[in-house]
């Protein structure tokens, strides 16, 4: 379902076909899983339990989905085969939302819960529960009489995380509108004990964003807290770049065995990362830029740059090379700057408007030179290439700050914000 489109209610979705891309089917929607907020905000969708063979039940993310209809969901394709386990801050949608008994803010009215809506947020990739379908009247399984009327999510009560309530699964539900780094920041000033409890209560996505913000050493008191499976699912989400910075930070033996719990790719990327030097260009770039090929349109470049979850340093430009487009790709042709982008028509080949004069840098190049190579041509990032011509990464300006500045300027941040501890 596209940003904008009708809202879904999900009892039509119990139990339908969950495609990959290729239209082989993974599986089927046995629930969907909530993440409550404090007062009357509606609930953020996590994502969807599955079924797949065998009866195995497992997690999709909503960034995973790309189509939510009434008769089927698409996924990207990418599925973590792990077994389901439900945290503390969520709840089932169809196992503990729906029958539920909750009272009409207006009246006071009990009411019972027949169903409930979800909606993807204008512009984002964000899903909500917006509207709830109750029955007036007495519950019970025999009643089924009595006026039906479909609400907005804030005109009951009954559902929400109490605004005094305690624990982890309260802080997680403030820290919601944070950025990542504030919520670092709050974890930061957090005894060890309720940083870890906080830790578990976050979603893989959520959780890997803040630790890329924190000191690397409480990177590695949480990760070390965590069960390895989960530790290697929040080592996926997180940039391949950080991912190897915290690993090189293990022990070789725990190293080594996350390493083999993530996906193969993944952890292909990973390892390559921690294959060069720390302060050099191919220990510093991530693997991920935006890789098109020649006969790719302004238009196909435009709408890579879109993607939510690209950092401003990444949107900045495309990397234009040939076949295969992942890194290592082929042949390196040139860069695309975004303004240039917006300058030529839809449907200008890359290949026509790419710039071939900005020498690449090579992975061993050292921290210094990668400095001075940003601020003498005024990039944010630059495409790291290797001695046979084929894109390896991109290093970006965000990274090579973390490593200009201090090893402890987040620490000394943390100490000027004067949060309060636990």
């Amino acid at each position: 379902m596209a940003a904008g489109a009708s809202r879904i209610f999900v009892s039509h979705l119990a139990g339908v076909p969950v495609f990959d891309p290729n239209g082989d089917q993974v599986g089927r929607v046995r629930d969907l899983v909530a993440m409550l907020r404090v007062g009357q905000r509606p609930p953020r969708l996590l994502g969807i339990v599955v079924e797949v063979h065998g009866r195995r039940r497992i997690f999709l993310p909503m960034t995973r989905v790309t189509g939510v209809e009434s008769g089927q969901v698409i996924t990207t394709g990418v599925v973590n085969m792990r077994r389901f386990e439900q945290r503390p801050t969520e709840r089932l949608v169809l196992g503990e939302l729906l029958d539920r008994r909750v009272s009409l803010t207006d009246s006071g009215e009990e009411v019972t819960v027949l169903d409930v809506a979800i909606q993807q947020l204008p512009a984002r990739r964000d899903w909500e529960i917006d509207k709830v379908f109750v029955r007036k009247g007495k519950g019970g399984a025999l009643r089924r009489k009595g006026e039906t009327l479909t609400v907005e999510w804030s005109a009951v009560t009954g559902f929400s995380l109490d605004e005094d309530a305690q624990g982890a699964e309260r802080l997680v539900a403030t820290f919601e509108r944070l950025r990542p780094a504030d919520v670092a920041n709050a974890l930061h000033h957090l005894s060890p004990k309720r940083r870890a409890e906080v830790a578990a209560a976050l979603d893989d996505d959520r959780l890997a964003d803040v630790l890329e913000e924190l000191p690397e050493d409480e990177q590695v008191e949480i990760i070390g807290k965590l069960k390895e499976e989960r530790a290697a699912d929040v080592l996926e989400a997180m940039d391949p770049d950080d991912a190897a910075d915290l690993l090189s930070e293990l022990p070789e033996e725990d190293k080594e065995r996350l390493l083999m719990l993530m996906r193969p790719d993944d952890a292909a990327d990973v390892r390559r990362l921690m294959s060069y030097e720390e302060r050099t260009a191919g220990g510093l770039m991530t693997p991920e830029p935006i890789v098109l090929r020649p006969d790719a349109t302004v238009a196909d470049a435009l709408a890579r740059v879109r993607q939510q979850d690209l950092s401003p340093a990444l949107a900045a430009q495309v990397y234009v090379c040939r076949p295969p487009d992942e890194t290592p790709t082929g042949k390196y042709l040139g860069t695309v700057h975004f303004q240039r982008l917006l300058r030529d028509p839809p449907f200008t080949l890359v290949s026509s408007i790419v710039e071939t004069d900005l020498p690449p840098l090579a992975p061993g190049t050292g921290l210094p030179a990668i400095t001075s190579y940003l601020a003498t041509y005024n990039m944010v990032a630059a495409p790291v290439v290797d001695e046979s011509g084929s894109l390896l990464g991109a290093v970006t300006v965000d990274d090579v700050l973390d490593h200009l500045l201090p090893d402890d300027w987040r620490e000394a941040e943390f100490e000027g914000t004067g949060a309060a501890d636990e």
